[in-house]
């Protein structure tokens, strides 16, 4: 058989109902990581869902408890068919966020899949519970076509607390290294540029959540008698925010802006159109750093972002001078950006601004990732990506959002690659969460060819990436 006759046979799975069948039983499983009644389920869905398929492709199946969150398991699964052949490291999360089953549309429930139109709805259809059984699929129908072979060696992880930060998916590839080792890494997550687009990303912006806060006294006082007298914390906290971030959304500390876009990414990043499609919000042209188009500042720049921010009681308002002000924000950024000084860059900037009695408290913070767009996995995979689909495929050097990429670029020392198979509008995290099947087939055959193509030239194409690292 051919690549192509092992798209055909894709085809050809997909369209008799055989995948829809298969989301169908695994979005029925509640696997809510942030529900500790959720234990048993994050379990099944892993020895039910994931451990038979794999074990019938031949690989060994390693469960590990997690170090750091009880009941979150990981799984790793090995098939050696070669050492002499490429090693590909691919993962994906079987768990989910709420359902929150009240507020979704009342003719769908988010633990049924329900086909209406191009869409399939439930929880998980588009994160990640979709994306990560197109992948399963796609090996099942390269080993099919293959007559039980990959023709690479192939190792996963899933892990069960993707959406409650991953814990312990870092010390558990520091503890099994060895056994993770790999040449590439390729898997599947987050949104492509538009729906109709393939896309491949390279990485992923980090991001870093603080809180500001300041705390004048333990009292409110009355704003009649006490006004232009006290100072308002809430009034000194929205212009300590303002020192930070302009009213154009600009952000205002130096040392926290990333290195300046060179002609290289430029380019990339010119072929990118973000928004204008149906369901995306408007975006507001002269918000973000002036000069740069809107790709530029979603994929090459660093935004800060007023997340929450309350004084006073909102809900109940008093005419009292607040006593406290609370801010939580957030700094996503590229590669580049000096981000684990962030407090030290914070505390300096609004000292400086006659800010100083305002508290910076680092919360939780990721790296940045990404990929050299120039490397010849990137032009591999794009071009396996064009001719599968017909289409010219985009090319993100970073998801605008944050995923664990981290651990598998620095951690493990991989080139990743990641081929999304959602979209914006998939209702990700929120109601109506949905995963279109034109997406779905089309990443199903995408995925089938790049796994084809790993077997047939992973080791001429691994051969160039090591001769272009030694120039």
């Amino acid at each position: 058989m051919t690549g192509e006759d092992a798209v055909q046979q894709a085809n050809a799975y997909f369209d008799s109902g055989a995948f829809r069948q298969v989301l169908a039983r695994r979005i029925v499983l509640q696997t809510e990581s942030q529900r500790p009644d959720r234990d048993a389920l994050l379990m099944q869905y892993l020895q039910q869902e994931i451990m038979p398929p794999l074990r019938a492709l031949g690989f060994e199946l390693h469960l590990y408890d997690n170090p750091e969150a009880a009941n979150r398991p990981f799984l790793i699964a090995v098939r050696i068919e070669d050492p002499a052949l490429p090693t590909l490291l691919t993962y994906g999360h079987g768990d989910v966020v709420f359902g929150d089953d009240d507020n979704w549309r009342s003719d769908l429930s988010p633990w049924q899949l329900h086909e209406e139109g191009d869409r399939w709805y439930g929880r998980g259809s588009a994160d990640n519970k979709g994306q990560h059984s197109i992948n399963l699929a796609a090996l099942e129908q390269v080993f099919q076509a293959r007559g039980g072979k990959l023709g690479f060696n192939c190792k996963l992880i899933f892990e069960m607390g993707e959406e409650i930060g991953s814990p312990g998916l870092a010390e558990i590839c520091r503890r099994q290294r060895e056994l993770l080792q790999a040449d590439l890494f390729i898997a599947s997550d987050g949104p492509r540029l538009n729906a109709t687009q393939p896309t491949l990303f390279l990485g992923s912006r980090g991001s870093v959540n603080f809180r500001l806060s300041i705390h004048a006294r333990d009292n409110a006082y009355h704003s009649g008698n006490w006004g232009g007298l006290l100072t308002n914390p809430g009034t000194q906290l929205a212009n300590a925010l303002a020192a930070l971030v302009n009213q154009h959304g600009q952000l205002q500390v130096a040392a926290l802006q990333p290195p300046a876009l060179d002609e290289a990414m430029r380019a990339i990043l010119r072929e990118l159109t973000v928004g204008g499609q149906p369901d995306d919000p408007q975006i507001d042209e002269h918000w973000g750093e002036a000069g740069l188009t809107p790709s530029e500042r979603l994929y090459g720049w660093n935004t800060l972002e007023v997340l929450a921010y309350q004084t006073g009681n909102p809900q109940r308002p008093m005419n009292a001078i607040p006593a406290s002000a609370t801010a939580v924000c957030q700094l996503r950024f590229v590669v580049g950006t000096d981000w684990q000084r962030l407090v030290e860059h914070l505390q300096a900037h609004l000292q400086a601004h006659g800010f100083d009695h305002v508290e910076v408290e680092w919360l939780h913070g990721t790296p940045a990732t990404r990929l050299n767009p120039q490397d010849p996995l990137v032009h591999w995979a794009l071009d396996i990506m064009q001719r599968t689909s017909g289409k010219k495929p985009a090319l993100l050097p970073n998801l605008g959002g944050s995923l664990p990429n981290d651990v598998f670029a620095d951690i493990l020392g991989l080139p990743t690659l990641w081929v999304p198979h959602s979209y914006p509008a998939c209702g990700q995290h929120g109601v109506n969460e949905h995963l279109l099947q034109s997406v779905a087939r089309e990443g199903l055959q995408i995925m089938t060819r790049l796994f084809w193509d790993l077997g047939d030239n992973g080791v001429n194409v691994l051969a160039q990436r090591r001769r272009e690292a030694t120039r």
